[in-house]
């Protein structure tokens, strides 16, 4: 089964611009053959008002709302799909998956509206159950009750009450504090971090719009539910509110989410907040899928932006971004066939550090204590992302799949992220592993079957799934007497151990298994570019947030950062590459 992975490393590159630091680690096989400049390309190497370097979501963002003001603007993506992380590709004949990214809830309104993504084909596919806990038959905790959370209030009340009347008592008034934080929060990520100190009167005036935003939801019990969620442990927020493991575990997922943190740490209950910063056509804090996969979002914003006149083109790797002969600003880019564009301006929608570190070669020695700052900057995630093909639905015992549940493509237990933990020392426990370098016995799984929902992903007619598995805990680094992402058996091990244990509660899932998209942390960095697959270009952690994060304004003159890499950071939020686009339009007023 497992010879179905697509995933494996030393896959040839489409881009010679692989990263030099990942060559001199001998880590990939790079294409002999550079690729060209499309016809269309090199037919019209003009100057450009702004070139962007990378077609993911938030660079396709930035180049809208650029091109909205009037900028003439060329997006240059290295495959041959734009989106970045946000991608639906078919690795397996007949079944789309949402590569790496895989749900949809963090996308900020305004991009929506201000780019009428709708116009072009965002369709957004709502969840009426948001999260599955199944628990083992066997297990004398709950002997085989399960969680179901989601839209209904009062379905809620009556899941959770298997577990604790009180923590049912509880629930809503814990979600409304949420909702209450988030309002007070959601002023600072939808624009740029203002200028410190205010040096012009508009400075003064911008930083006065974004206080009075959030001065809106502003009291005493709100700052102090605030300053809890960014200062303290998830599993202390938690505890302060319930008292069922089941329904705790559940709820601290979210606070490792593509971090190296275990629920007992400083800042977990932040990543918690910030997986619950966004909403869905007026749902706040609602997650849902996207009819055709995550790369209906890119694909909807690049249409856009094509609409306003902006130029992309894939398969356009940038080998380098040009300096003047001082050094001190950007002239252009070239490309992997020695292709020059010129421009004065040039954003970059990737990761910091492949922007700095290998795009300009002469950084490190012209600006070395910004490289130094760069390459300390933490990249721990341990995300490992496996995508398959299944025959059949997996069949939970503790809550079997009806007749009518497989007619109907799936019932509830189907239809939401399906958790694999029940107690928070599992996540505790895969964390204590992980950073020692040893990828988790137990790693934390969560499953999504977005077909269930989405027919056009998969050939439901025939009872045939996507079952998505975002799996944590997988560290980028690992010691080297355990083992080598490098190694296809040592990531084949890893994979049947996750099937495992999602055997353990749908007993079968594994033979169910028709095709396989695996993707260790290091698949991540050579396919997406992710930084030691880093999924938010760096951590996000409060040592890397707001101005501890990198800036849109670069040390060099001309250059822009756009990725997630920079405030607000890391999820397909576009909040990024919108606010990048501010500070440059304001920069080209001065």
């Amino acid at each position: 089964m497992l010879s179905l992975l697509s995933g494996k490393p030393f896959r040839n590159c489409s881009s010679a611009a692989s990263y030099s630091t990942a060559l001199r680690r001998n880590k990939y096989k790079v294409s002999e053959t550079p690729v060209k400049c499309s016809q269309n390309l090199a037919g019209r190497l003009k100057k450009y008002d702004v070139i962007v370097v990378g077609g993911g979501h938030n660079g396709l963002v930035c180049a809208a709302y650029l091109a909205q003001t009037g900028k003439d603007v060329l997006v240059l993506e290295r495959r041959h799909v734009v989106g970045g992380a946000a991608v639906s590709e078919e690795i397996v004949k007949g079944f789309t998956f949402s590569r790496a990214s895989y749900l949809a809830g963090l996308l900020r309104p305004s991009i929506i509206e201000d780019l009428k993504l709708k116009n072009y084909g965002l369709e957004f596919i709502m969840r009426s159950t948001s999260s599955f806990t199944p628990t083992l038959i066997n297990d004398p905790l709950y002997n085989g009750k399960s969680l179901l959370l989601g839209a209904d209030e009062q379905k809620n009340y009556e899941s959770i009450q298997q577990f604790s009347l009180a923590d049912a008592d509880s629930y809503a008034a814990y979600e409304q504090m949420l909702t209450n934080v988030r309002e007070l929060v959601v002023p600072g990520i939808e624009n740029p971090l203002p200028d410190l100190p205010p040096k012009r009167k508009s400075d003064f005036l911008y930083t006065y719009k974004i206080l009075t935003g959030m001065i809106k939801s502003l009291n005493a019990e709100t700052v102090r539910d605030t300053t809890k969620l960014f200062l303290s442990p998830a599993s202390q927020v938690l505890n302060e509110w319930f008292e069922s493991e089941i329904l705790k575990t559940t709820l601290a997922c979210d606070s490792v989410i593509g971090s190296m943190i275990s629920t007992d740490q400083v800042g977990s209950a932040y990543v918690l907040l910030h997986h619950v910063m966004g909403e869905i056509e007026g749902n706040k804090g609602s997650w849902a899928y996207v009819k055709g996969g995550m790369g209906s979002i890119s694909n909807s914003i690049a249409a856009s932006a094509k609409d306003l006149g902006v130029d992309i083109e894939c398969n356009a790797s940038v080998k380098e971004i040009l300096l003047s002969s001082d050094a001190r600003r950007v002239t252009g880019v070239r490309l992997q066939d020695e292709s020059v564009i010129e421009s004065d301006f040039v954003v970059s929608g990737c990761t910091p550090y492949h922007t700095f570190m290998e795009l300009i070669p002469s950084f490190t020695d012209s600006h070395p204590r910004f490289a130094k700052q760069l390459a300390q900057q933490d990249q721990t995630c341990g995300v490992f992302k496996i995508n398959t093909a299944i025959d059949r639905l997996p069949n939970f015992a503790c809550l079997p799949t009806s007749k009518d549940d497989i007619t109907a493509g799936g019932g509830p237990q189907h239809h939401g992220t399906i958790h694999f933990e029940t107690r928070l020392q599992d996540l505790v426990s895969a964390y204590r592993e992980a950073s020692d370098g040893i990828p988790a016995t137990r790693p934390v799984i969560e499953m999504t079957i977005p077909s269930t929902l989405d027919h056009s992903l998969s050939p439901v007619e025939k009872g045939h799934h996507v079952a998505q598995l975002f799996v944590q805990y997988a560290p980028y680094d690992i010691k080297p007497e355990v083992g080598s992402w490098n190694d296809p058996n040592f990531k084949e091990a890893f994979v049947n151990r996750v099937f495992k244990i999602v055997d353990e509660f749908a007993p079968g899932f594994s033979d169910s298994i028709i095709g396989v998209d695996a993707l260790s942390p290091l698949d991540l960095e050579f396919e997406f570019g992710l930084h030691k697959g880093n999924i938010f270009h760096g951590a996000l952690g409060l040592h890397q947030i707001g101005f501890l994060r990198n800036s849109h304004r670069s040390p060099l003159e001309g250059l822009y950062l756009a990725s997630a890499g920079t405030h607000p950071g890391g999820g397909v939020m576009g909040a990024p590459g919108k606010n990048c686009a501010t500070v440059l339009n304001s920069d080209f007023k001065r």
